[in-house]
């Protein structure tokens, strides 16, 4: 069975306020063939996002150049939970729209100075006129509608999880954490408020070649004829869902690219890959197409 992608490209996305390498920073894993057709692996660890982007712009061109397809990874939310897009008030009530309003508002400096917690406020505000659902911030940057603190969620809401964060419970210690928190350990909401700009605009640049997944590919097993012609897919991953071991000396931010990188490749050379981006036998079609229409789904859960 052929192989759906050449290349797979793992990205640890980060939404620091300055240029950071390291720990707890921007790593880019990718494996592509070397001349003999050998799988190879390379990390980037890139100190700003505009310089991510770069990169990021520099390994789909040189794919593009050897006629490869990648898989592109990114290790955040692109999609919210049920109800968020309507509740905002957007005309365009989906994953679209969510994507169109954060594209609007967000500022992301090349210096790595952002406004995310500016957005969240406005959404809050926008949502609740309260400060909720979005919460967590320094002292420094609480707001009218942004909290340093956890507020009452409310059943008036949207859910605090998505289908699919729930479907990673018990898997990499508690599971994928809520969208709304934005700041904190392991919190991924403000990757997701500086990260789903930047895949947008990848995916622009790229119009007709690339698809994101599930919302323009449909939540199904992919098959060879799904990706014709296709130059990338993106989509969500979560690094707790692989087996991570870190070589001597190997930053963790690192080890998780590379076994990502690692994991996909081993699947789609055994011809399985295709199947992980489809749902299980028994989930609903209400299930399906909500999450093809506004909330996504984390490849592999």
């Amino acid at each position: 069975m052929a192989r759906l992608f050449d290349a797979y490209v793992m990205v640890d996305w980060s939404a620091s306020s300055t240029p950071k390498t390291g720990r707890d920073s921007i790593w880019i894993g990718v494996i592509k063939r070397d001349i003999r057709f050998r799988p190879t692996f390379e990390a980037h660890n890139p100190a700003t996002r505009a310089a991510a982007m770069a990169t990021l712009r520099e390994i789909l061109a040189d794919l593009r150049r050897r006629g490869e397809r990648a898989l592109v990874g990114f290790d955040f939310p692109l999609g919210y939970p049920r109800g968020t897009a309507a509740r905002l008030g957007l005309k365009i009530a989906d994953w679209a729209g969510m994507w169109k309003f954060l594209v609007d508002n967000v500022v992301d400096k090349p210096t790595n100075v952002n406004n995310r917690f500016a957005v969240a406020n406005k959404a809050n505000r926008l949502m609740t006129d309260a400060a909720r659902p979005f919460w967590g911030c320094p002292a420094k940057d609480a707001q009218t509608w942004l909290s340093s603190t956890k507020p009452e969620h409310g059943d008036d809401l949207p859910p605090v999880l998505r289908a699919a964060e729930i479907a990673t419970r018990g898997k990499g210690k508690s599971g994928a954490k809520s969208v709304w928190q934005i700041f904190g350990n392991g919190t991924v909401g403000s990757q997701a408020i500086v990260g789903i700009p930047a895949v947008a605009a990848l995916a622009a640049e790229l119009g007709d070649r690339a698809k994101v997944w599930p919302f323009q590919t449909g939540w199904k097993t992919l098959k060879a004829e799904d990706v014709e012609g296709l130059e990338a897919v993106f989509a969500e991953v979560y690094p707790a869902l692989g087996d991570v071991r870190p070589e001597a000396g190997e930053i963790v931010d690192r080890a998780q690219v590379r076994a990502l990188c690692e994991h996909f490749l081993r699947l789609d050379e055994a011809g399985k890959l295709g199947e992980a981006f489809g749902p299980a036998k028994d989930v609903s079609a209400e299930e399906i197409a909500i999450v093809e229409a506004e909330e996504g789904w984390i490849l592999g859960a």
